[in-house]
């Protein structure tokens, strides 16, 4: 078997009993369960829900996207291998942090295989959580232009690329196309400010006012949880992307919690300390894979202008990368999983036909 045959590109094709279109994203597939089998599972599995609530299985991809887009390699690899496992492990790693500190919960109810999570629905939070530890990527791109306001704060003059901040910034945008918030244009992810939030908060689906400050609060100890555990292992956490939702237990408290995925090389910048120590950025994290990409193609700006999507979307669809390009990847995705998780990372040989026998069997979710 090729290593091309280890990699799972396709996660919307699986046999999983469903009533409903599945929803596959970059990276991600959701499979929502029909009720009768969201019952069945909460009541045997001893899942802390509420009566009714709907259950998905989510099966994550080895798909690679950057700048908007999904890459793939020469000889048909579709994907890098060991990345959804990466992402998975790392995650429920500071999920379960997150517990014992006493932070909140996830929208994961099990974890039947490594690419797989047994998820219940959650009442999304519309905002993009951004935390930022140091002034880099896009936020040192108009810093340098001379912007100062970020979201509504103020940032001192004077900093330099990469730079630790003076404290942790909270950057949120909007998840989505939100409508008649005033000030805040009808466009996907653009900044907001917390007065938008706190003036708004029944458009960004919070319950309350008060809900505002836990989720600020959930942010804040939740990045200083992931931050301490990588300064531990030599590891910066630079910033990351955080969303939160809604969910009802069982017996009826509506609870904020943390959903999607949190502090993996997606979602985050992590970088080497040593180097850092040294004065070299060295990315534990997909900024690595797009700076690759920007050195790769003669006109990096395809890559740069979202004017030029046209042309982008057909770079991607019509290059194969070098095999190495997602070999870098994938050792820097599995290197960092089991720096952070102290586990070597359990990687498939055939992984469709090893879910499709685990939902099988004890979960009896294949038709």
């Amino acid at each position: 078997m090729g290593l091309a045959d280890k990699v799972l590109a396709v996660n919307d094709d699986l046999p999983i009993r469903t009533d409903q279109p599945v929803h596959s994203g970059k990276v991600r597939s959701v499979y929502w369960l029909n009720d009768a089998d969201s019952a069945r599972l909460a009541q045997q599995r001893g899942y802390n829900v509420a009566p009714g609530a709907p259950l998905a299985v989510m099966v994550i991809s080895d798909r690679i996207s950057a700048f908007e887009c999904i890459w793939r390699a020469e000889g048909g690899m579709r994907g890098v291998p060991g990345k959804g496992a990466a992402l998975n492990a790392i995650s429920n790693h500071w999920f379960k942090l997150f517990r014992e500190a006493g932070l909140a919960d996830s929208h994961i109810l099990e974890i039947p295989h490594p690419l797989v999570w047994v998820v219940q629905k959650a009442r999304p939070v519309m905002i993009e959580a951004i935390a930022r530890q140091y002034i880099t990527g896009s936020m040192w791109r108009s810093y340098e232009k001379g912007e100062r306001e970020f979201c509504g704060i103020q940032i001192p003059d004077g900093l330099q690329r990469d730079q630790k901040l003076p404290e942790l910034l909270i950057t949120p945008s909007t998840k989505g196309i939100l409508t008649g918030i005033p000030g805040v244009p009808e466009v996907d992810d653009v900044n907001i400010t917390r007065a938008d939030i706190e003036n708004n908060y029944e458009a960004f689906n919070f319950k309350s006012v008060a809900d505002i400050d836990l989720y600020e609060r959930l942010l804040k100890e939740g990045f200083d949880v992931i931050s301490d555990a990588l300064a531990g292992l030599d590891q910066v956490f630079v910033d990351t992307k955080f969303e939160f939702g809604y969910v009802t237990d069982a017996a009826g408290n509506d609870k904020l919690i943390y959903m999607d995925e949190v502090g993996t090389p997606d979602s985050s910048r992590i970088w080497d300390g040593p180097a850092l120590r040294d004065g070299k950025v060295v990315e534990n994290s997909k900024e690595g894979f797009r700076q690759l990409l920007l050195a790769h193609f003669p006109d990096p700006d395809i890559l740069l202008n979202k004017s030029r999507m046209d042309e982008r979307l057909a770079l991607a669809r019509d290059n194969e990368l070098p095999v190495e390009m997602l070999m870098a990847v994938s050792d820097t995705y599995v290197g960092i999983a089991e720096k952070i998780t102290g586990a070597a990372l359990p990687l498939s040989d055939n992984p469709k036909a090893e879910i499709i026998d685990v939902l099988g069997g004890d979960f009896g979710l294949i038709d």
